[in-house]
Protein backbone atom coordinates (compact mmCIF):
# COMPACT_ATOMS: atom_id res chain seq x y z
CA UNK A 1 0.00 0.00 0.00
CA UNK A 2 1.54 3.50 -1.00
CA UNK A 3 2.13 5.72 1.96
CA UNK A 4 0.04 8.81 1.83
CA UNK A 5 2.04 12.02 1.20
CA UNK A 6 4.18 13.16 4.51
CA UNK A 7 2.43 16.93 6.25
CA UNK A 8 3.35 18.44 9.27
CA UNK A 9 -0.47 17.65 10.11
CA UNK A 10 -0.64 14.41 8.65
CA UNK A 11 2.20 13.45 10.45
CA UNK A 12 0.78 14.91 14.06
CA UNK A 13 -2.82 12.59 13.25
CA UNK A 14 -0.94 9.41 12.21
CA UNK A 15 1.54 10.28 15.61
CA UNK A 16 -1.63 10.74 18.07
CA UNK A 17 -3.33 7.90 16.38
CA UNK A 18 -0.55 5.45 17.24
CA UNK A 19 -0.65 7.04 20.90
CA UNK A 20 -4.06 6.14 21.22
CA UNK A 21 -3.84 2.36 19.57
CA UNK A 22 -0.77 1.71 20.99
CA UNK A 23 -0.83 2.88 24.57
CA UNK A 24 2.33 4.27 26.24
CA UNK A 25 2.84 4.24 29.60
CA UNK A 26 3.17 7.70 29.82
CA UNK A 27 -0.75 7.93 29.29
CA UNK A 28 -2.12 4.66 30.69
CA UNK A 29 -0.86 2.12 33.74
CA UNK A 30 2.16 0.10 32.97
CA UNK A 31 -0.24 -3.38 32.85
CA UNK A 32 -2.30 -1.69 30.24
CA UNK A 33 0.64 -1.05 27.87
CA UNK A 34 4.04 -3.06 29.43
CA UNK A 35 3.97 -6.50 27.15
CA UNK A 36 7.36 -8.32 28.56
CA UNK A 37 8.61 -11.05 26.22
CA UNK A 38 11.09 -10.80 23.63
CA UNK A 39 8.90 -12.75 20.89
CA UNK A 40 7.21 -10.09 19.36
CA UNK A 41 10.10 -7.91 19.13
CA UNK A 42 12.19 -10.37 17.68
CA UNK A 43 9.48 -11.03 14.81
CA UNK A 44 9.22 -7.14 14.40
CA UNK A 45 13.21 -6.49 14.36
CA UNK A 46 13.35 -9.81 11.18
CA UNK A 47 11.12 -8.00 9.61
CA UNK A 48 12.40 -4.84 9.40
CA UNK A 49 15.73 -6.98 8.60
CA UNK A 50 17.06 -6.99 11.40
CA UNK A 51 18.42 -4.04 11.48
CA UNK A 52 20.56 -3.78 15.28
CA UNK A 53 23.04 -6.05 13.94
CA UNK A 54 23.83 -3.17 11.39
CA UNK A 55 26.10 -1.63 13.90
CA UNK A 56 27.80 -2.24 17.23
CA UNK A 57 25.55 -1.66 20.73
CA UNK A 58 25.85 -0.57 24.25
CA UNK A 59 23.35 -1.70 26.45
CA UNK A 60 22.07 0.18 29.80
CA UNK A 61 19.79 -0.66 32.14
CA UNK A 62 19.31 0.50 35.72
CA UNK A 63 16.57 1.70 38.30
CA UNK A 64 18.17 5.51 38.36
CA UNK A 65 20.78 6.90 35.99
CA UNK A 66 20.32 5.28 32.78
CA UNK A 67 19.52 8.22 30.74
CA UNK A 68 22.01 10.37 31.93
CA UNK A 69 24.66 7.45 31.72
CA UNK A 70 23.63 6.44 28.02
CA UNK A 71 23.92 10.12 27.20
CA UNK A 72 27.32 10.34 28.50
CA UNK A 73 28.48 7.52 26.73
CA UNK A 74 26.96 8.86 23.46
CA UNK A 75 29.30 12.12 23.78
CA UNK A 76 31.95 10.60 24.72
CA UNK A 77 32.06 7.83 21.97
CA UNK A 78 30.95 10.95 19.61
CA UNK A 79 34.22 13.02 21.11
CA UNK A 80 36.12 9.72 19.51
CA UNK A 81 35.23 10.12 15.92
CA UNK A 82 31.97 7.59 15.91
CA UNK A 83 28.79 8.48 14.71
CA UNK A 84 26.42 7.60 17.44
CA UNK A 85 22.94 6.86 18.16
CA UNK A 86 21.08 7.08 21.73
CA UNK A 87 18.24 5.60 22.19
CA UNK A 88 16.41 6.83 25.37
CA UNK A 89 12.63 6.86 27.31
CA UNK A 90 10.41 8.25 27.80
CA UNK A 91 10.51 11.57 25.87
CA UNK A 92 10.10 14.58 27.68
CA UNK A 93 9.30 17.19 25.01
CA UNK A 94 9.01 15.78 21.83
CA UNK A 95 8.52 12.18 20.32
CA UNK A 96 11.82 12.18 18.60
CA UNK A 97 13.61 12.64 21.77
CA UNK A 98 13.79 9.15 21.87
CA UNK A 99 15.99 8.13 18.76
CA UNK A 100 18.96 10.88 18.29
CA UNK A 101 21.94 10.45 15.96
CA UNK A 102 25.39 12.71 17.34
CA UNK A 103 28.24 12.75 15.16
CA UNK A 104 30.36 16.49 14.18
CA UNK A 105 29.48 18.13 11.65
CA UNK A 106 28.26 16.65 8.56
CA UNK A 107 27.96 18.30 4.96
CA UNK A 108 25.76 17.34 1.54
CA UNK A 109 24.03 14.73 4.26
CA UNK A 110 20.39 13.88 3.08
CA UNK A 111 17.21 12.49 5.45
CA UNK A 112 17.54 8.80 4.82
CA UNK A 113 14.88 6.95 3.49
CA UNK A 114 13.27 3.63 5.46
CA UNK A 115 12.99 2.12 1.94
CA UNK A 116 15.52 -0.12 0.76
CA UNK A 117 15.75 1.09 -2.50
CA UNK A 118 16.28 4.67 -1.52
CA UNK A 119 18.87 3.37 1.15
CA UNK A 120 22.14 5.29 1.07
CA UNK A 121 25.64 4.80 2.34
CA UNK A 122 26.53 6.73 5.54
CA UNK A 123 28.17 9.78 4.75
CA UNK A 124 31.32 10.23 6.45
CA UNK A 125 32.48 13.11 8.81
CA UNK A 126 35.20 15.61 8.99
CA UNK A 127 36.71 15.13 12.27
CA UNK A 128 38.25 18.00 12.85
CA UNK A 129 38.35 20.11 15.32
CA UNK A 130 37.76 17.87 17.96
CA UNK A 131 35.05 18.64 20.27
CA UNK A 132 36.72 20.16 23.70
CA UNK A 133 38.00 23.07 20.83
CA UNK A 134 34.30 23.20 19.13
CA UNK A 135 31.41 24.88 20.35
CA UNK A 136 28.40 22.11 21.54
CA UNK A 137 26.19 24.34 19.04
CA UNK A 138 28.12 23.12 16.10
CA UNK A 139 28.17 19.57 17.20
CA UNK A 140 25.07 17.63 15.19
CA UNK A 141 23.12 16.01 17.32
CA UNK A 142 19.96 14.91 15.14
CA UNK A 143 16.71 13.75 16.59
CA UNK A 144 14.75 11.14 14.20
CA UNK A 145 12.94 13.42 11.30
CA UNK A 146 9.57 13.20 11.31
CA UNK A 147 9.04 12.29 7.78
CA UNK A 148 11.08 9.21 8.71
CA UNK A 149 8.72 8.65 11.66
CA UNK A 150 5.58 9.05 9.44
CA UNK A 151 6.65 6.87 6.75
CA UNK A 152 7.44 4.29 9.40
CA UNK A 153 4.41 4.09 11.17
CA UNK A 154 2.39 4.16 7.81
CA UNK A 155 5.38 1.51 6.23
CA UNK A 156 4.31 -1.01 9.26
CA UNK A 157 0.93 -0.14 10.25
CA UNK A 158 -0.33 -3.40 9.65
CA UNK A 159 2.35 -5.17 10.73
CA UNK A 160 1.85 -3.51 14.20
CA UNK A 161 -1.73 -4.66 14.25
CA UNK A 162 -0.31 -8.32 13.44
CA UNK A 163 2.34 -8.29 16.01
CA UNK A 164 0.00 -6.84 18.24
CA UNK A 165 2.71 -4.74 19.34
CA UNK A 166 3.63 -2.48 22.58
CA UNK A 167 4.10 1.18 21.94
CA UNK A 168 7.74 0.41 22.96
CA UNK A 169 7.95 -2.29 20.51
CA UNK A 170 7.35 0.22 17.84
CA UNK A 171 9.76 3.11 19.29
CA UNK A 172 12.51 0.55 19.41
CA UNK A 173 11.99 -0.76 16.12
CA UNK A 174 11.84 2.62 14.63
CA UNK A 175 15.38 3.59 16.47
CA UNK A 176 16.97 0.37 15.40
CA UNK A 177 15.93 0.83 11.45
CA UNK A 178 16.59 4.52 11.60
CA UNK A 179 20.05 4.26 12.83
CA UNK A 180 20.59 1.64 10.54
CA UNK A 181 19.62 3.56 8.02
CA UNK A 182 21.66 6.32 8.85
CA UNK A 183 24.75 3.84 9.04
CA UNK A 184 25.72 4.68 12.68
CA UNK A 185 28.96 2.99 13.77
CA UNK A 186 27.98 2.46 17.26
CA UNK A 187 24.38 2.83 19.14
CA UNK A 188 24.06 3.20 23.01
CA UNK A 189 20.31 2.03 23.73
CA UNK A 190 18.62 2.40 27.07
CA UNK A 191 16.34 -0.31 28.49
CA UNK A 192 12.63 0.56 29.02
CA UNK A 193 11.74 -1.00 31.88
CA UNK A 194 14.09 -4.06 33.58
CA UNK A 195 16.09 -5.99 31.25
CA UNK A 196 15.81 -9.43 30.99
CA UNK A 197 12.18 -9.06 29.34
CA UNK A 198 13.01 -5.28 27.90
CA UNK A 199 11.97 -4.94 23.72
CA UNK A 200 15.66 -4.04 23.49
CA UNK A 201 17.44 -7.22 25.19
CA UNK A 202 17.70 -8.76 21.65
CA UNK A 203 20.57 -6.95 20.74
CA UNK A 204 24.23 -8.50 21.89
CA UNK A 205 26.30 -5.42 22.54
CA UNK A 206 30.10 -4.56 23.60
CA UNK A 207 29.10 -3.67 26.91
CA UNK A 208 26.33 -4.28 29.28
CA UNK A 209 25.89 -1.26 31.94
CA UNK A 210 23.87 -1.53 35.14
CA UNK A 211 24.09 1.91 36.52
CA UNK A 212 21.66 1.03 39.60
CA UNK A 213 19.29 -0.72 41.87
CA UNK A 214 16.16 0.15 43.84
CA UNK A 215 12.53 -0.37 44.59
CA UNK A 216 10.89 0.75 41.43
CA UNK A 217 7.79 -1.41 39.08
CA UNK A 218 8.25 -3.62 42.05
CA UNK A 219 4.79 -5.07 40.61
CA UNK A 220 6.66 -5.20 37.63
CA UNK A 221 10.26 -6.32 38.77
CA UNK A 222 9.70 -7.84 42.14
CA UNK A 223 9.53 -6.55 45.32
CA UNK A 224 13.12 -6.93 46.79
CA UNK A 225 16.11 -5.64 45.48
CA UNK A 226 17.44 -9.15 44.41
CA UNK A 227 14.68 -9.44 42.32
CA UNK A 228 15.13 -6.06 40.64
CA UNK A 229 18.93 -6.73 40.21
CA UNK A 230 17.99 -10.08 38.77
CA UNK A 231 15.78 -8.42 36.12
CA UNK A 232 18.43 -5.97 35.50
CA UNK A 233 21.20 -8.33 35.39
CA UNK A 234 19.56 -9.84 32.14
CA UNK A 235 21.36 -7.84 29.47
CA UNK A 236 24.20 -9.48 30.91
CA UNK A 237 25.05 -11.43 27.56
CA UNK A 238 27.60 -14.64 27.18
CA UNK A 239 30.98 -13.46 27.37
CA UNK A 240 30.12 -9.69 26.99
CA UNK A 241 31.75 -7.45 29.64
CA UNK A 242 29.69 -5.94 32.18
CA UNK A 243 29.90 -2.79 34.54
CA UNK A 244 27.55 -2.27 37.20
CA UNK A 245 27.41 1.35 38.73
CA UNK A 246 26.45 0.85 42.06
CA UNK A 247 25.90 -2.31 44.75
CA UNK A 248 24.47 -2.96 47.40
CA UNK A 249 25.03 -6.27 49.85
CA UNK A 250 21.96 -7.54 48.68
CA UNK A 251 22.44 -6.73 44.63
CA UNK A 252 26.34 -7.69 44.35
CA UNK A 253 25.61 -11.75 44.66
CA UNK A 254 23.21 -11.16 41.85
CA UNK A 255 25.33 -9.82 39.58
CA UNK A 256 28.20 -12.26 40.34
CA UNK A 257 26.13 -14.82 39.96
CA UNK A 258 24.87 -14.27 36.49
CA UNK A 259 28.35 -12.96 35.01
CA UNK A 260 29.83 -16.26 35.98
CA UNK A 261 26.89 -18.61 34.72
CA UNK A 262 27.41 -16.29 31.68
CA UNK A 263 31.00 -16.16 31.29
CA UNK A 264 30.99 -12.26 31.40
CA UNK A 265 33.68 -9.85 32.90
CA UNK A 266 32.20 -8.06 35.32
CA UNK A 267 33.79 -4.39 36.72
CA UNK A 268 32.34 -2.94 39.94
CA UNK A 269 32.32 0.62 38.97
CA UNK A 270 32.48 1.90 42.55
CA UNK A 271 35.26 -0.24 43.64
CA UNK A 272 37.36 0.72 40.53
CA UNK A 273 40.79 2.50 40.12
CA UNK A 274 40.05 4.69 36.73
CA UNK A 275 42.64 5.63 33.95
CA UNK A 276 41.03 9.13 34.27
CA UNK A 277 40.68 9.35 37.86
CA UNK A 278 43.20 12.86 37.59
CA UNK A 279 40.77 13.97 35.60
CA UNK A 280 37.27 12.64 37.49
CA UNK A 281 36.79 16.14 39.71
CA UNK A 282 37.67 18.32 36.63
CA UNK A 283 35.00 16.93 34.88
CA UNK A 284 32.41 16.99 37.65
CA UNK A 285 32.81 20.31 38.22
CA UNK A 286 32.32 21.61 34.67
CA UNK A 287 29.83 18.75 33.96
CA UNK A 288 26.58 21.10 32.56
CA UNK A 289 24.45 17.99 34.07
CA UNK A 290 24.48 19.19 37.26
CA UNK A 291 22.72 16.97 39.95
CA UNK A 292 24.79 16.29 42.67
CA UNK A 293 23.72 12.50 42.01
CA UNK A 294 26.14 12.63 38.56
CA UNK A 295 28.83 11.66 40.44
CA UNK A 296 28.21 8.44 40.39
CA UNK A 297 26.72 8.37 37.59
CA UNK A 298 30.29 10.05 35.85
CA UNK A 299 32.20 7.08 37.91
CA UNK A 300 29.76 4.42 35.86
CA UNK A 301 30.61 6.02 32.43
CA UNK A 302 34.42 5.98 33.43
CA UNK A 303 34.69 2.99 33.72
CA UNK A 304 32.81 1.46 31.24
CA UNK A 305 35.18 3.56 28.53
CA UNK A 306 37.83 1.92 30.13
CA UNK A 307 36.71 -1.03 29.35
CA UNK A 308 35.65 -0.02 25.77
CA UNK A 309 39.58 1.34 25.46
CA UNK A 310 40.57 -2.34 25.32
CA UNK A 311 38.64 -2.55 21.89
CA UNK A 312 40.50 -1.51 19.07
CA UNK A 313 37.49 -0.55 17.41
CA UNK A 314 37.06 2.25 20.25
CA UNK A 315 40.50 3.60 20.03
CA UNK A 316 39.64 7.16 19.56
CA UNK A 317 38.94 6.79 23.11
CA UNK A 318 42.54 7.05 24.02
CA UNK A 319 42.19 10.77 24.00
CA UNK A 320 41.15 11.52 27.55
CA UNK A 321 41.15 15.57 27.64
CA UNK A 322 39.11 15.36 24.28
CA UNK A 323 36.58 13.09 26.18
CA UNK A 324 37.00 15.20 29.27
CA UNK A 325 35.75 18.23 27.16
CA UNK A 326 33.06 16.28 25.39
CA UNK A 327 31.57 14.93 28.86
CA UNK A 328 31.36 18.40 30.65
CA UNK A 329 28.77 19.23 27.52
CA UNK A 330 26.60 16.11 27.89
CA UNK A 331 23.68 17.56 27.85
CA UNK A 332 24.38 20.49 25.67
CA UNK A 333 25.86 18.31 23.22
CA UNK A 334 22.97 15.57 23.78
CA UNK A 335 19.72 17.58 24.38
CA UNK A 336 19.22 15.87 27.29
CA UNK A 337 16.42 17.61 29.27
CA UNK A 338 15.18 17.10 33.05
CA UNK A 339 18.17 15.75 35.10
CA UNK A 340 18.53 19.22 37.37
CA UNK A 341 17.71 21.34 34.77
CA UNK A 342 18.08 24.97 35.55
CA UNK A 343 15.19 26.16 33.65
CA UNK A 344 15.11 30.32 35.12
CA UNK A 345 17.76 31.45 36.72
CA UNK A 346 15.88 34.70 38.24
CA UNK A 347 14.16 33.18 40.14
CA UNK A 348 16.08 29.75 40.05
CA UNK A 349 13.98 27.25 38.94
CA UNK A 350 14.97 23.26 38.72
CA UNK A 351 13.56 20.78 37.20
CA UNK A 352 14.41 16.73 37.79
CA UNK A 353 12.53 13.59 36.38
CA UNK A 354 13.40 11.66 39.50
CA UNK A 355 10.63 9.90 40.44
CA UNK A 356 10.93 6.92 43.09
CA UNK A 357 12.45 7.20 46.72
CA UNK A 358 16.35 6.74 46.31
CA UNK A 359 15.82 9.12 43.20
CA UNK A 360 13.96 11.63 45.31
CA UNK A 361 16.48 11.06 48.30
CA UNK A 362 19.02 12.82 46.53
CA UNK A 363 17.15 15.41 45.32
CA UNK A 364 15.32 16.42 48.38
CA UNK A 365 18.32 16.71 50.21
CA UNK A 366 20.36 19.26 47.33
CA UNK A 367 17.64 21.11 47.75
CA UNK A 368 17.95 21.50 51.64
CA UNK A 369 22.07 22.02 51.42
CA UNK A 370 21.01 24.98 48.74
CA UNK A 371 18.64 26.21 51.46
CA UNK A 372 21.07 26.07 54.12
CA UNK A 373 23.28 28.65 52.26
CA UNK A 374 20.66 31.00 52.98
CA UNK A 375 20.76 32.36 49.49
CA UNK A 376 17.10 31.55 49.22
CA UNK A 377 13.97 33.07 50.97
CA UNK A 378 11.54 29.62 50.53
CA UNK A 379 11.61 26.46 48.81
CA UNK A 380 8.60 26.06 46.76
CA UNK A 381 8.44 22.48 45.19
CA UNK A 382 5.84 21.62 42.26
CA UNK A 383 5.35 18.15 42.96
CA UNK A 384 3.51 15.13 41.35
CA UNK A 385 3.61 11.46 41.84
CA UNK A 386 1.99 8.68 40.39
CA UNK A 387 -0.22 6.34 41.81
CA UNK A 388 1.74 3.17 41.69
CA UNK A 389 4.90 5.34 43.49
CA UNK A 390 5.77 4.57 47.03
CA UNK A 391 4.25 8.07 48.68
CA UNK A 392 4.96 6.69 51.76
CA UNK A 393 8.37 6.42 51.39
CA UNK A 394 8.97 9.63 49.82
CA UNK A 395 7.02 11.79 52.52
CA UNK A 396 9.46 11.29 55.19
CA UNK A 397 12.53 12.16 52.36
CA UNK A 398 10.90 15.48 51.82
CA UNK A 399 12.12 18.95 52.76
CA UNK A 400 10.88 19.29 56.32
CA UNK A 401 10.29 23.81 55.72
CA UNK A 402 8.57 23.71 51.97
CA UNK A 403 5.27 24.76 49.89
CA UNK A 404 4.39 21.86 47.47
CA UNK A 405 2.26 22.95 44.83
CA UNK A 406 0.22 20.09 43.74
CA UNK A 407 -1.49 19.93 39.99
CA UNK A 408 -3.24 17.45 38.35
CA UNK A 409 -2.06 15.74 35.77
CA UNK A 410 -3.16 14.60 32.14
CA UNK A 411 -2.32 10.88 32.89
CA UNK A 412 -4.91 8.23 34.42
CA UNK A 413 -1.78 6.97 36.14
CA UNK A 414 -1.11 10.19 38.22
CA UNK A 415 -2.38 10.34 41.98
CA UNK A 416 -4.84 12.90 42.01
CA UNK A 417 -3.71 15.82 43.72
CA UNK A 418 -6.82 15.82 46.28
CA UNK A 419 -5.92 12.05 47.17
CA UNK A 420 -1.83 13.01 47.28
CA UNK A 421 -2.69 16.54 49.32
CA UNK A 422 -5.07 14.28 51.98
CA UNK A 423 -2.00 12.07 52.32
CA UNK A 424 1.08 14.82 52.21
CA UNK A 425 -1.10 16.99 54.81
CA UNK A 426 -1.87 14.43 57.48
CA UNK A 427 1.92 12.96 57.20
CA UNK A 428 3.46 16.95 57.83
CA UNK A 429 1.19 17.36 60.62
CA UNK A 430 1.73 14.15 62.02
CA UNK A 431 5.64 14.23 62.18
CA UNK A 432 5.32 18.03 62.75
CA UNK A 433 7.18 19.94 59.43
CA UNK A 434 6.21 23.56 58.34
CA UNK A 435 5.11 22.50 55.25
CA UNK A 436 2.03 23.80 53.41
CA UNK A 437 0.31 21.91 50.66
CA UNK A 438 -1.48 23.83 47.61
CA UNK A 439 -3.61 22.18 45.13
CA UNK A 440 -4.04 23.78 41.52
CA UNK A 441 -5.52 22.52 38.24
CA UNK A 442 -3.47 22.34 35.74
CA UNK A 443 0.67 21.97 35.46
CA UNK A 444 0.63 25.50 33.97
CA UNK A 445 -1.38 26.75 36.53
CA UNK A 446 0.76 24.98 39.43
CA UNK A 447 3.90 26.97 37.61
CA UNK A 448 2.35 30.34 37.71
CA UNK A 449 1.34 30.05 41.27
CA UNK A 450 5.02 28.76 42.38
CA UNK A 451 6.44 31.45 40.07
CA UNK A 452 3.84 34.52 42.27
CA UNK A 453 4.34 33.13 46.32
CA UNK A 454 7.51 35.10 46.45
CA UNK A 455 8.03 37.17 43.88
CA UNK A 456 9.29 40.10 45.90
CA UNK A 457 12.22 38.23 47.34
CA UNK A 458 14.44 34.74 46.22
CA UNK A 459 12.83 31.67 46.28
CA UNK A 460 13.87 28.48 45.22
CA UNK A 461 11.90 26.06 42.76
CA UNK A 462 12.03 22.83 42.19
CA UNK A 463 9.67 21.08 39.77
CA UNK A 464 9.54 17.17 39.93
CA UNK A 465 8.10 13.54 41.69
CA UNK A 466 7.43 12.61 37.94
CA UNK A 467 8.31 12.32 34.57
CA UNK A 468 5.35 13.32 33.45
CA UNK A 469 5.07 16.33 35.43
CA UNK A 470 8.05 17.47 33.17
CA UNK A 471 6.85 16.31 29.85
CA UNK A 472 4.02 18.94 30.61
CA UNK A 473 5.72 21.78 32.70
CA UNK A 474 9.07 22.23 30.63
CA UNK A 475 7.41 22.83 27.01
CA UNK A 476 4.95 25.02 28.97
CA UNK A 477 8.27 27.08 30.34
CA UNK A 478 9.76 26.43 26.85
CA UNK A 479 6.70 28.05 24.78
CA UNK A 480 7.29 31.18 27.41
CA UNK A 481 11.06 31.63 26.83
CA UNK A 482 12.37 30.71 30.06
Amino acid sequence: MPVKKYSEKAYKDKLESIFKRFPSVQKVPFGDAYKPGLDHMRRFAALLGNPQERYRTIHVAGTNGKGSVASMLSVALMSAGLKVGLYTSPHIIDFRERARILCPPVTGQAPASIYPDRARSAARRDLSPSPEEMPSESVCCSLVPQEYVYDFLCLYEKDMDELDLSFFEITTGLAFKWFADEGVDVAVIETGLGGRLDSTNIITPDLSVITSIALDHCALLGNTLEAIAGEKAGIIKPGVPAVVGEYLPETRPVFESKAREVGSPLTFAQDSELSMERLFAGILQSLDLRGDYQAKNLRTVLAALDILKENPFYSGLSDDARTAGALSRTAAISGLHGRWEIVRKNPLVVADLGHNPAALKENFTQLEEMMATGEYSSLIIVYAVMADKDLDGIMPLMPREATFILPDLNSSRALPSKDAACRMEAFFKESGRSCRVVRTGSTEEAIAAALSLDEKRNPLIFIGGSTYLLSEALPFLSARGF
